[in-house]
């Protein structure tokens, strides 16, 4: 490692690696395949560019977004090491320079699509030439389980049969334990080491709030922070370019981006937001991906999220300084219902819909829940946070009202307890609200005593009491795809009249679907 430090100094100016930084580089040296997760603005790329310089011969890294290539080559470059990125936007002459360049021996990077990948569309030299190690960026869209899946990616592992024995090194920013388990498993990486970054970035605030007159909200807020650098997540393209134009309109230096504009406007509005030219990006998920823009102090979301995996990448683009940085949700329940219309249109199939489907619904507890919002996100990555309170998000900063409920959650564990079977959280809030749908007409629930009990509150309420019972230990809930509801011991004190139950009520269960709008979400 001593080489890969001096190279360090060398190239990038720094004198020590950052967390994990020196153990994967350690490992892609060693010739092993490597999966590397870590935090946006954690330093993935230099875990494959600081390898290509100590193995010589040529790197590929597949990268998805040609903007993205353009970046990392530009720097690279600019440091004196050369890179090139192959793509359907270069002219004959380019693309004769870094064919040329390969055979030579001279170029140590390239950068290539995955789609080109799977079609085997490299230059010509490529095959014969030296490569010494192979980087998959974006790791997590080879998964089915991720929030970003592409189907190319699958056809990555073919790059095992193309260059035999070269190692492989994934990285992404955003992976569940699921997650990670299929990268390994659809790469054929073997045996593979794994590293596994923090995703607690102490940092950021975060913060979700009833979405009451979001334009106002903006207004306002925006106001409090006039030089300020941030991005506002919209819905739709139209969204993005309404509320830009709302908030020029109020004297606030704004631009849209989304992925319906042409190239040339998308790549100057991202360069007058990293000059600092433009102060606020309101924005589709097209925009973020690899913009290294240390100072941006907010992110808001003024519509849902489709899941946290989507959330966490996109709130991380805030505080890359390690300065604070807020990180704000406008929720409507409205906005789940519409995304939740969109993905069963536009999913492929049946599996990928109910992928998505759990994707969202944990999104939308998130939301929903009335405990600390770190320790939800990071569990949902599978990381403990060791206090019940993080001191830094909405929820412990300013910890809500709780209220009585010990008789609603006794009509819950009751009505549990009577069915003839254990069911999921979706089926017990219809036979408490007293709904009539085929599931219930199949198992006969209309005849349970707790049928129609609570009709007065909406399925959506008994789901978010489920959910806060199951996080009381008064129920649990088991099982995998299809996850069931049962009492607990402590449920058993509940319905013994033992055990007291306090809920509190946050400020978006007020808010209807007033704000829905029957827009696409489109990048």
């Amino acid at each position: 490692m001593r080489e890969a430090g001096e190279l360090l100094k060398r190239y990038w100016g720094y004198t020590s690696f950052r967390p994990l930084q020196k153990e994967i580089i350690q490992s892609v040296l060693e010739g092993n395949d490597t999966l590397a997760v870590m935090a946006t603005g954690g330093g993935k790329s230099l875990c494959y560019q600081l390898p290509a310089l100590c193995l010589g011969g040529l790197t590929i890294v597949i990268s998805p977004l040609i903007a993205l290539m353009k970046n990392q080559v530009d720097d690279l470059n600019h440091r004196g090491i050369p890179a090139a990125a192959w793509n359907s936007s270069l002219e004959y002459s380019e693309r004769k320079r870094i064919d040329d360049c390969i055979k030579a021996g001279s170029l140590r990077l390239l950068f290539i699509s995955p789609e080109r990948c799977a079609r085997s569309q490299f230059p010509g030299s490529v095959i014969s030439s030296r490569v010494r190690l192979i980087a998959i960026d974006e790791a997590h869209c080879i998964s089915a389980w991720g929030h970003d899946f592409r189907p190319e990616y699958r056809q990555l592992r073919n790059l095992r049969k193309t260059f035999p024995g070269v190692p492989v090194i994934a990285l992404t920013a955003t992976a569940t334990p699921e997650v990670r388990h299929d990268i390994i498993q659809q790469l054929g990486l073997s045996p593979a080491r794994e590293f596994v970054g923090g995703f607690n970035r102490p940092n950021l605030h975060y913060e979700v709030t009833a979405k009451k007159d979001h334009l106002i909200f903006l207004q306002n807020y925006l106001g409090l922070h006039r030089n300020e650098a941030g991005i506002i997540y919209c819905a739709s393209r139209n969204d993005s370019e309404e509320t830009a134009s709302w908030l020029r309109k109020r004297g606030f230096l704004t631009a849209a981006y989304h992925a319906g504009l042409p190239p040339q406007i998308r790549k100057s509005t991202q360069d007058a937001f990293l000059r600092n030219e433009v102060q606020i990006i309101c924005a589709t998920v097209a925009f973020g991906m690899g913009i290294d823009k240390p100072d941006v102090r907010f992110v808001i979301h003024s519509t849902l999220p489709r899941s946290l995996d989507a959330y966490y990448q996109e709130t991380g683009r805030a505080g890359r300084d390690n300065k604070p940085g807020e990180c704000i949700l406008l929720y409507n329940r409205g906005d789940r219902a519409r995304l939740s219309r969109l993905i069963g249109l536009n999913t492929i199939n049946a599996s990928q819909t109910r992928i998505a489907l759990k994707k969202l619904e944990a999104m939308a507890e998130f939301c929903e829940t009335t405990a600390c919002r770190r320790k939800f996100l990071l569990g949902y990555f599978g990381e403990a946070l060791p206090s019940d309170n993080c001191a830094s998000c909405d929820i412990c900063k300013h910890p809500l009202d709780e209220q009585d409920q010990t008789a609603t959650a006794q009509l819950i564990a009751s009505c549990i307890q009577a069915l003839p079977a254990r069911f999921g959280i979706g089926l017990i809030s219809d036979v408490l609200h007293g709904s009539g749908g085929a599931k219930i007409r199949k198992y006969d629930l209309d005849k349970s005593p707790s049928y129609g009990k609570g009709k007065k509150i909406s399925r959506d309420q008994y789901r978010l009491w489920i959910r806060e019972l199951v996080r009381q230990g008064f129920l649990s809930q088991t099982g995998g795809r299809y996850p069931v509801i049962s009492i607990t011991g402590k449920g058993d004190d509940l319905l013994a009249g033992r055990a007291r139950v306090t809920f509190s009520n946050p400020d978006w269960q007020t808010t209807g679907m007033n704000e829905t709008k029957g827009t696409q979400t489109i990048a």
